[in-house]
């Protein structure tokens, strides 16, 4: 069955036109809506304004608008959602509105106070989708939204934020904003003892945004250790606010009986390692030797790992004794070898170009082995923004002298790691400088056609 012929189908079963349906699948690129939301006090009514923008794509300059689901919520002031009903007294089951032209406008009426707009609610259409709201509003939409991808949304947006402001604020060391960083701690602390939601969910919800996240929400000249420095100490001050409420999780979630595979034990593992990780982010030494007693204790190869993880980003004994018992007592299963490699390459740090090295010459490693290749040089370039793109480009000279050497024995893994180079242009100018000259040196080299096209297209028009 085409999918024309689905769509008709489902359009004699429904009774709808469903032609404006099938623009989905005509018409390339990723719609957006912008919308905006309005509160009359005197009225006692809320519109919403939607506009749809449709970017134009190679062969498609001009497009028509598409039918979009879009579900929505709004919060009163106790954070519960309100019952929404149209100015012309249509209910709106579930929040669910249809967007069908380019401008749409849709009034509430019997909104008691200025809401708070949830919108997109179950991830209702594969769009993007903007909306000016201020710190305040995305804090109660972690605290309250009854949605819990718009929750999560809300909390990354809210430490986003934080974290891109401070690395542009100064650079290499932004100040991150210790009164809002404060009241994100609190957040995270209501959600992340809220038993009702998942242990799965509530160990996503504590994870702050990655670096190559904020690098791309930064878009142009970022400053790697930057975005590190803001990070550290966003997750600093996070693990001290809210620690006797993380230690009590920590201790709350520890494993009551032998290993189970369960989707409830392993959610409780994983909120167990996220906190683990918050509290090792304070510095403090009780914290450190927890990380080490948390791998030590460990029953399976998740908590060991996670808690390896966690101390390779370290300096010192602590960190060397953790990695040092790891190889002993696993150097004979190449898989699990490969995270020991794997864990030590995504270590950030001053000297983490010279580890890698250290681990080229290792005796288990070898660049014709291509799960140990992408284990340490795959997850230096793809996995280590800071260690990679080094301010004196030694990250960008090792890729590609290794590149080089696997280019002429297996050109799809030389072109897969080659691929790290493909966000040189949103790096700082010193950097940028550094990436450039090598992508050239390699445009130079008898490549491989796949690692040519890798490197040409990555390196661009200069």
């Amino acid at each position: 069955m085409t999918v024309e012929d689905f769509v008709k189908a489902m359009a004699d079963v429904s009774g709808r036109d469903l032609s404006q349906f099938m623009l989905w699948y005509t018409q390339s690129g990723t719609p957006e809506l912008a919308c905006s939301l309005d509160y009359d006090a005197r009225a006692k009514t809320a519109r919403l304004s939607v506009s749809q923008v449709l970017p134009a794509t190679p062969g498609q300059t001009k497009k028509e608008p598409m039918l979009i689901p879009l579900k929505v919520g709004l919060l009163g002031k106790n954070g519960d959602d309100l019952p929404l009903t149209l100015e012309d007294g249509t209910p709106v089951p579930e929040g669910l509105l249809e967007v069908s032209g380019r401008e749409h406008a849709f009034t509430f009426r019997d909104i008691p106070s200025a809401p708070i707009p949830s919108l997109l609610r179950g991830f209702s259409a594969p769009v993007r989708l903007t909306i000016s709201l201020d710190l305040a509003q995305i804090e109660f939409l972690m605290l309250h939204d009854s949605d819990p991808f718009n929750r999560w949304q809300a909390a990354q947006t809210y430490a986003t934020n934080l974290l891109t402001a401070a690395a542009r604020a100064l650079a290499p060391a932004g100040p991150v904003d210790g009164k809002e960083a404060g009241r994100l701690a609190d957040a995270l602390a209501t959600t992340a003892i809220a038993e009702s939601l998942p242990a799965s969910y509530r160990a996503e919800f504590l994870k702050l945004p990655n670096e190559s996240d904020i690098a791309r929400e930064l878009a142009r000249d970022v400053d790697t250790d930057a975005v590190r420095n803001a990070r550290e100490a966003l997750r600093a001050i996070i693990g001290r606010k809210a620690r006797q409420t993380l230690v009590e999780l920590y201790e709350a979630n520890a494993e009551a009986g032998p290993y189970s595979p369960d989707a409830e034990s392993a959610g409780r593992r994983a909120l167990r390692s996220v906190v683990l990780d918050l509290l090792v982010g304070t510095g403090e030494r009780t914290e450190v030797l927890r990380a080490l007693r948390h791998y030590r204790e460990a029953s399976n190869m998740t908590d060991a790992i996670g808690a390896l993880s966690i101390l390779a980003q370290l300096d010192g004994e602590v960190r060397d004794e953790a990695l040092a018992d790891f190889y002993a007592r696993w150097q004979d299963e190449p898989l699990v070898l490969d995270k020991w490699f794997a864990v030590q390459a995504r270590a950030p740090g001053a000297r983490s170009v010279e580890t890698v090295r250290a681990l080229l010459s290792h005796p288990k490693f070898s660049l014709k082995n291509p799960n140990r290749v992408r284990a340490l040089i795959g997850s230096f370039v793809h996995a280590n923004p800071t260690g990679f793109n080094r301010s004196d480009g030694a990250g960008y000279e090792l890729l590609a002298e290794e590149a080089l050497k696997i280019d002429a024995f297996n050109p799809h893994v030389a072109a897969r790691l080659l691929g790290a180079f493909e966000s040189w242009r949103i790096l700082e100018p010193g950097r940028q400088a550094r990436a450039r000259a090598t992508l050239q040196l390699l445009a130079a080299e008898k490549l491989s056609t796949d690692s040519y096209e890798i490197v040409t297209k990555t390196l661009g028009p200069i």
